[in-house]
């Protein structure tokens, strides 16, 4: 039984945001019910504005030059992220995906054959097929915590697993890909805080979504991209790094001209910032792009987005509960904006394609993105819906509606 926290009726800030305008400043309202946002948000006029913009003045002048000239601009990128985050600017790195700055977050740390990774069964799947990839290298072992009943990692039963094994690194996913559960990444920190532990938190799906504290969080290391719930552009994403981290020497495996001083012919120095976990090269437009992203989430305000948000979804929930060959497979005390759902009688790709044709973007899921959790649940696909605040809850009965009209007919 889902739990109704996620409340159905928004609350009196989000109930302010003018809807209407920030449909308005979205042009592709106009032409989908875009329910893909866990995928690509809608970008906002800003966004598009601010990158097309730079790319006419890298035609006009160079890229080189027009880099440096918008060099205040692009520097407001690592002051949007910070202030979003609750940190400094200079435990900021620009990622070119949420995966990149995981990478690199991994590859900063001297793993050893033995070495314990404590993580969860509500994990992203490219962060357990680099566990693996890690366990066959370097021979780590990789521990999984185990769920509560109610859904979500059992945090008492990962505390214990935190005192017997002393792992090298424990991970978290804030929201997994595959379902809304939000998971209690500050209450794992704590943990991790109380016994001097490195601690990984993936918040791609929640950074955009709902307000993120990496003080309140705990975290030594955070990432996240900014295409999804923050509405930025493809091709960018951000890894924070803590002091601790920064002071204790960690780097990422492979450094280069950005993130390092070539000091003499056999030594380096390594930046003493966040910087040296980006590489030299960057796509100035998407870092002006994402910049945009932030600051307008940012004026739309997240306390009001993160009240919004759920509650669409929450009320997405509510239609598509009662009907038959529907089953609605998010778990959890807490749910985001990710609705995922198992349709019987139906294909995968016949499905999605008839929730196209309904003018609905979606997203699907398979067994494999998700090997614990659907294993668990006994699915072997679903479809994503996740609506953003500037959906309408007309769009929301649109797609209920649709989707009931769909089982209700049977597969074609």
């Amino acid at each position: 039984m889902r739990d109704q926290s996620s409340a159905s009726v928004p609350a009196p800030e989000a109930l302010r945001l003018d809807v209407a305008a920030l449909r308005a400043a979205t042009p592709g309202c106009e032409r989908v019910v875009h329910f893909n946002n866990a995928g690509c948000g809608l970008l906002a006029t800003p966004v598009l504005d601010a990158m097309v913009d730079h790319l006419n003045l890298e035609a006009r002048i160079g890229g080189y030059e027009a880099s440096a000239a918008r060099a205040a601009e692009v520097r407001g990128f690592y002051t949007e992220i910070a202030a979003l985050i609750n940190t400094r600017p200079d435990n900021i790195a620009f990622a070119g995906s949420a995966t990149h700055a995981y990478a690199n977050a991994l590859s900063s740390i001297p793993f050893e054959a033995g070495d314990v990774i404590l993580t969860t069964r509500d994990d992203f799947i490219s962060n357990q097929i680099a566990f693996l990839s890690l366990r066959k290298r370097f021979g780590v072992r990789i521990v999984h915590a185990p769920d509560a009943p109610g859904g979500g990692v059992d945090v008492e039963a990962m505390a214990a697993l935190m005192r017997t094994h002393r792992p090298r690194l424990v991970s978290a996913t804030h929201v997994p890909t595959n379902s809304g559960l939000v998971s209690p990444v500050a209450e794992i920190g704590r943990h991790c805080r109380e016994l001097d532990l490195l601690y990984l938190v993936d918040a791609c799906q929640s950074v955009g979504q709902l307000a993120i504290d990496v003080e309140e969080i705990g975290c030594d290391l955070l990432t996240a991209t900014c295409r999804k719930f923050l509405r930025g552009p493809r091709g960018s994403g951000f890894l924070y790094v803590s002091d601790r981290v920064l002071e204790a020497g960690y780097e990422p495996l492979f450094i280069d001209m950005h993130g390092a001083r070539w000091t003499e012919p056999g030594g380096y120095e390594p930046a003493a910032t966040a910087a040296r976990f980006e590489e030299w090269e960057f796509p100035y437009a998407t870092v002006l792009g994402s910049a945009a992203a932030v600051r307008y989430a940012r004026e739309v305000g997240i306390g009001a987005i993160e009240q919004r948000t759920p509650a669409l979804a929450a009320r997405l929930r509510d239609r598509l509960e009662p009907l038959p060959g529907v089953r609605v497979l998010d778990r959890g005390p807490r749910l985001a904006a990710l609705v995922t759902f198992e349709v019987q009688g139906w294909e995968a790709q016949p499905f999605k394609e008839a929730v196209d044709a309904r003018g609905v973007n979606s997203a699907l899921s398979f067994r494999e993105f998700a090997r614990f959790d659907f294993g668990d649940k006994d699915v072997d696909w679903c479809l994503r819906l996740s609506p953003h605040y500037y959906n309408t809850e007309e769009e929301v009965d649109r797609v209920a509606d649709a989707i009931a009209d769909l089982v209700g007919a049977g597969p074609r």
